[in-house]
């Protein structure tokens, strides 16, 4: 299996798309962009649903599957110097995903059209960055495909019924590329991290089948069973 793992990886191609950036991955080798969302709010989370392909439907996931579903069969639209593509198909070979954005717009500057990424999400603005980076790798894809650069987009949020822009700049950019590197490593290791409770678990949909505090007693007695031995 490491054989397999180790020769896809000497095959990956090394040819270049319209600029001098180099791809790393094949198409068998791409993943859901979604899982970098995934990974930066919750290592776990990702190998879960990615790795043991585990996935539990709540409230909260329906509502957003609908949320989603409306977006993504709506009708082209045009407002103005305002182009708006729905559930659009993207690709990074350069960082290996793929995935499809729940809105482009594009906006006219002169004679050019200038990508402007819209996700949906069912809730409100999180602490951390796990939507932006998710967001950030749609424009990176598209940057890659269109040979175009993408300065912002938008995260829309269902409960607050507004939208957050966010700047793709070089940390954001930079924050993106890593969890793309992270999440390609976590998915070849087979490995699921162990689980850690904390106030985010409350927040996730995996929380019955991860059973975060359940795991942390059971760790913190076997940890301390070998001390005493």
């Amino acid at each position: 299996m490491r054989a397999q793992k180790e020769g896809k990886k000497k095959n990956r191609t090394n040819k270049t798309y319209m600029t001098n950036r180099t791809y790393f991955y094949t198409e068998d080798e791409l993943i859901q962009l979604s899982a970098l969302q995934h990974l930066v709010f919750c290592e776990r989370q990702c190998a879960l649903i990615h790795i043991e392909q585990l996935w539990s439907e709540n409230l909260f996931t329906a509502e957003g599957r609908i949320m989603h579903d409306k977006v993504d069969t709506a009708n082209k639209e045009s407002r103005g110097n305002i182009r708006i593509e729905y559930g659009v198909p993207m690709r990074s070979l350069r960082l290996g995903l793929i995935g499809k954005a729940d809105v482009v717009e594009f906006h006219r500057n002169g004679d050019k059209w200038t990508p402007f990424p819209v996700e949906y999400k069912r809730g409100k603005p999180k602490g951390g960055n796990c939507d932006k980076v998710q967001l950030c790798a749609q424009a990176l894809c598209l940057e890659e495909m269109l040979n175009v650069e993408i300065p912002e987009g938008s995260l829309f949020y269902g409960q607050t019924r507004r939208r957050e822009d966010v700047t793709f700049d070089e940390k954001l950019r930079r924050e993106t590329e890593e969890a793309a590197k992270k999440v390609h490593g976590l998915i070849e290791s087979g490995i699921t991290p162990k689980a850690e409770c904390s106030a985010k678990c409350k927040k996730c949909s995996l929380v019955d089948l991860c059973l975060p505090k359940a795991s942390s007693k059971a760790s913190s007695y076997l940890a301390k069973a070998m001390e005493d031995e």
